[in-house]
């Protein structure tokens, strides 16, 4: 028999604090083979959690102090593992993509762009880079490719990016970009698949609902307008983000508090949102089990449901209308009770939830007479990386 070496991705998706990564072998249909995280990067007990397909996790300890050495202690990993000379190319996220609409090859010019503008996601694009340097130098043939959190939202019409202040910063780039691209794609791309004839005509809005939460407003699948803006800062509360404030807030605080600049960063992207609200966690998990006897834990989910409220029914208005509703990551996918309490009050659209499937996570818990299909799809970042890293390499991915 004539054995083929089967090719594969390596895709790896970089956090603040933490680095996913996963092994596609490239035979249709793309299906995770190895997979884990590097985990508590910067912490004490810096741990590499992995799983190969039908056995359990294992977890190790790494000596890792910061990201550079977490990403080559990974490699290090990566490279004793017997698939590793199968993989033909790595895929990244890039949260910040500025205009790229699209994945791309990584290059050297590509890498500078990058580096320059770093100050517009400084806590993302710095360790998303020093990932796709540390690979680039251990391994400088293997091919990489950036795929874009923001190309998602370059659809959306001019008045849904433009910023109200003065036109001159423009020209540096500042304007909403939108963020979770990556996440949205894949949802289209499954409602496609389940037959949903919203995903290529339609009025969709999609609720990305994790430690970090967007909204996003699609017509005829294209993105027409989202929460989150210039930052992933913008928008919904989050776990430790604020969303959206007064920008008098800032200057308050500088005149009030003495308030630095690099401390409002941290206050409005790490000490905030559920946290902040709440004094008890940034967790959906830990609030809603204590919200019974603790009126900041209920505040603190009762402002989270509110607000994504409050988007659905604008993003309807900029839809005139909807007809699919998506609810995703952490929070949206495994709390029945919060997707509940966001669709409560909103039958004046159409949208009316099935209390027994909801109860479930049923991948569609609408009732039958609702007018709109509200839907829980299990996000999937990395097989979207993989997908579009099949993409760019064409058909002889698998050779």
């Amino acid at each position: 028999m004539n054995h083929k070496s089967i090719s594969s991705v390596l895709t790896i998706n970089g956090g603040s604090s933490s680095i996913k990564f996963a092994l596609y072998p490239t035979a249709e249909p793309l299906k995770c083979g190895l997979h884990g995280t590097v985990d508590r990067i910067g912490l004490s007990g810096t741990t590499l959690t992995f799983t190969e397909p039908a056995k359990t996790p294992v977890s190790r300890k790494l000596a890792a102090a910061d990201h550079k050495s977490a990403a080559n202690s990974l490699i290090d990993w990566l490279e004793k593992q017997s698939d590793f000379k199968s993989i033909r190319a790595v895929g990244h996220r890039v949260v910040h993509g500025m205009k790229h609409i699209q994945p791309e090859l990584v290059t050297q010019g590509l890498l500078d762009e990058l580096h320059r503008i770093r100050p517009y996601d400084p806590d993302h694009l710095p360790r998303e880079i020093e990932l796709i340097e540390a690979f680039r130098k251990r391994h400088p043939k293997l091919q990489q490719v950036a795929c874009f959190d923001t190309a998602f939202h370059q659809t959306m019409p001019r008045v849904a990016k433009l910023l109200p202040i003065p036109r001159r910063y423009e020209a540096k780039g500042i304007q909403r970009y939108g963020f979770h691209g990556l996440s949205y794609a894949y949802l289209m791309e499954e409602l496609a698949r389940l037959g949903d004839p919203a995903a290529k005509k339609g009025r969709v809005i999609l609720a990305h609902l994790g430690n970090g939460a967007s909204l996003a407003a699609v017509r005829d699948g294209k993105s027409i307008d989202t929460s989150m803006g210039f930052t992933p800062t913008a928008g919904l509360v989050m776990s430790t983000r604020s969303g959206d404030l007064d920008p008098g807030l800032a200057p308050y605080l500088a005149r009030t508090e003495q308030m630095t600049t690099k401390q409002f960063y941290e206050m409005v992207n790490h000490e905030s949102g559920l946290l902040g609200v709440s004094e008890i966690s940034p967790d959906m998990r830990d609030l809603l089990a204590r919200e019974a006897k603790d009126v900041r834990a209920a505040e603190a989910v009762t402002l989270f449901c509110y607000q994504a409220k409050k988007w659905i029914g604008s993003f309807a208005a900029a839809l005139g209308g909807v007809d699919t509703l998506v609810f995703t990551a952490g929070i949206g996918e495994n709390c029945p009770s919060i997707r509940a309490r966001i669709c409560d009050g909103l039958g004046f659209l159409g949208i009316k939830l099935d209390k027994a499937r909801n109860a479930k996570n049923a991948v569609k818990i609408s009732t039958p007479a609702s007018p709109v299909t509200v839907r829980v799809i299990r996000t999937d970042e990395e097989l979207m990386i993989a997908r579009s890293v099949c993409r760019i390499l064409g058909p002889d991915t698998a050779k």
